[in-house]
């Protein structure tokens, strides 16, 4: 049975990642890239599909911690549990544990050398402790049992394309389609296991130097750690989200992908279940904020490029999401043989929502790329050249229904959030004319952003209300309104916004934490088709808090920013969503969205680098 998703922390090369659980359990990991199929997939069933364990053979050791955990995470998934931290400013996970006999730890990491590998050190510290090593291997998400034999001394475990191969300093002995090993650590001993993978068709990968990679892969995140610029109160919370960033970056293109899982629901038991191993437009400025603001310049001009790699083409074809390459197909499709996260089902690979019309998309990519060029990253003839073609698509388009910024799988309607986003894409074309950048219909683009302003301002507020709405003539509220003055399409001082903020804060608050939008439980959603509720988005939290600074409630913000804090799990990472009914993350984890969130608010909290913000200071209407 799997962890808790809190029990969850996250290793990876820029590359892949797997999750490493508290009871010391890999129960995720695809090779050779995020979006491929995973060997280990124990998350979204159960043993039999996958997982590599190393932990004390005593199932009553406590653990220990460098790092007390900022919540408990509760409950007893039947499996020991331990605390763990992350090694100062690395993605070098450390855990301890205490027994009767004595304390031992395990080291894992992935080293960033460009050859999938998962290294598992494993370090007495007093005493003698007995210690077990189970790795049952499974290709295609669980599915394909693979070929395993020895070859000189490893273990080859290969199935088609892939092929895996296990280094171990003790003997592993093959028993119920499993390999396992049951030893004793003394103190000083430093027994390294390596999982290393490699296309089946090039045979054996060199034998590694695992006390060489893990001098390696710690100096290479303690040196990317000390680039960082922000120095402010909240430096640890910010500098864990820039690290975990870092390893969803796909390192070969720039891409910087959602989660590094699919398919862990936002209803426990339900069916919200999605793939987020892609790259959203939608976290296009987002990124490149976040990565401007603490010094990050050369990952931000990564993201860009890949960007414009991925929408270059004719505008009426451009996706709301793309793979870590590029791709565009992402078809999503069903494994039967997985049942879900403790039952949540369907598991789904791929995303069906690529197929959307989202228009807010349009506006994040421009959007971005002006805000790349106010920060001084190299301009280029094609990048202007593209969004002026997504201009010209969004100047007869802006005024269509879409799906919006959710994804809803129901009718398609007149998102305020979309509307805004064709405002801010006008906007910012505006300026970048205005300040000389570049050249084009700066007075058409001008009118167009104010019939945009207006029609929003009359359609989408509900007086009576006294808040923007979800869509034009809706009854529901939609928590993305709270980006209006972050994106400059209104002040924070604006009597309609302060408003918004205060009518969310009574409506879509549950225990300090903001749903997206309004869902009636147990009933199917008339925005978004499906059934079933979910819990509290974390990054509509944030925007709670940042919407409050900028309406002038400081003091508010901060408590609420400090608030959002307590809900991540002992290694400093957030999943998607936090449910206050059952007092657990929930969603894909770590998730790019709320660590974004995170460093934004922060940042903004403490006007750090300003300069380099997002938003633009609107009209008003």
């Amino acid at each position: 049975m799997a962890g808790r998703i809190e029990d969850y922390a996250i290793i990876g090369d820029m590359q892949t990642a797997a999750l490493v659980c508290s009871d010391g359990s890999i129960d995720w990991l695809c090779l050779p890239r995020f979006d491929a199929g995973a060997c280990f997939a124990a998350l979204l069933g159960s043993e039999q599909n996958g997982f590599w364990r190393i932990a004390p053979s005593s199932p009553g050791v406590s653990g220990v911690s460098a790092r007390e955990p900022a919540r408990d995470s509760g409950g007893d998934s039947g499996r020991s549990r331990s605390l763990r931290s992350y090694r100062g400013d690395t993605l070098v996970l450390e855990t301890r544990w205490e027994t009767a006999d004595g304390s031992v730890r395990v080291i894992d990491f992935m080293p960033p050398s460009g050859e999938p590998s998962v290294v598992r050190i494993v370090e007495g510290v007093h005493g003698a402790v007995e210690m077990d090593c189970t790795v049952r291997f499974r290709f295609d998400y669980g599915h394909i049992l693979p070929w395993v034999q020895r070859a000189g001394g490893r273990i080859l475990a290969a199935a088609g394309p892939d092929s895996i191969w296990l280094d171990s300093p003790v003997p592993l002995t093959g028993r119920d389609m499993a390999h396992r090993a049951t030893f004793t650590v003394r103190a000083g001993d430093k027994l390294p296991f390596v999982l290393s993978y490699a296309p089946s068709h090039r045979g054996e990968p060199r034998c590694p130097d695992p006390a060489a990679l893990l001098a390696t892969t710690t100096r290479f995140w303690q040196d990317w750690a000390a680039r960082c610029t922000y120095q402010g109160q909240y430096r640890e919370a910010v500098l864990r989200s820039l690290i975990t960033l870092k390893a969803l970056t796909y390192e070969p293109t720039g891409g910087i992908i959602a989660a590094a899982t699919c398919s862990l629901p936002e209803d426990i038991g339900g069916m919200r279940n999605w793939d987020y191993r892609y790259c959203w437009l939608r976290d296009a400025t987002l990124a490149l904020e976040a990565l401007l603001r603490t010094g990050y310049t050369a990952e931000a001009l990564a993201w860009r490029h890949w960007l414009g790699r991925a929408v270059a083409g004719d505008p009426a074809d451009v996706q709301i999401m793309y793979s870590v390459s590029g791709e565009r197909r992402l078809a999503e499709w069903e494994p039967s043989w997985l049942p879900g996260y403790e039952g949540s089902a369907p598991v789904r690979i791929g995303n069906a929502a690529v197929d959307q019309r989202q228009l807010d998309v349009y506006g994040e990519v421009v959007d971005a790329l002006h805000l790349s060029l106010t920060a001084g990253l190299p301009a280029s003839r094609h990048t202007w050249s593209l969004q002026r073609s997504l201009l010209d698509f969004l100047e007869k388009h802006w005024g269509d229904p879409d799906n919006g910024l959710w994804e809803v799988r129901g009718p398609q309607r007149h998102f305020v959030h979309s509307k805004v986003m064709a405002w801010v894409a006008f906007d910012r074309a505006v300026d970048t004319v205005e300040h000389g950048h570049e050249t084009g219909p700066s007075g058409r683009w001008r009118n167009l952003r104010d019939q945009i302003q207006r029609e929003v301002c009359e359609r989408g507020y509900d007086a009576e209300r006294g808040a923007f709405m979800q869509y034009y003539g809706a009854s529901e509220l939609d928590a993305a309104v709270l980006l209006i003055p972050e994106l400059g399409f209104l002040p924070g001082d604006d009597p309609r916004v302060v408003s918004t903020v205060n009518v969310i804060k009574r409506e879509l608050v549950t225990d300090g934490l903001v749903r997206r939008y309004e869902l009636a439980e147990g009933q199917k959603s008339s925005v978004d088709g499906l059934s079933g509720s979910e819990g509290a988005f974390l990054a509509c939290s944030f925007w709670l808090a940042n919407a409050l600074q900028l309406t002038g409630q400081p003091d508010e913000a901060a408590g609420m920013f400090e608030h959002l804090l307590s809900f991540r799990n002992d290694v400093g990472l957030l999943s998607e969503e936090y449910d206050p009914r059952h007092g657990r993350l929930v969603g894909n984890t770590p998730q790019a969205f709320s660590h974004f969130a995170l460093i934004q608010t922060a940042l903004n909290i403490e006007d750090h680098a300003s300069h380099h913000r997002r938003s633009r200071h609107g009209s008003g209407q």
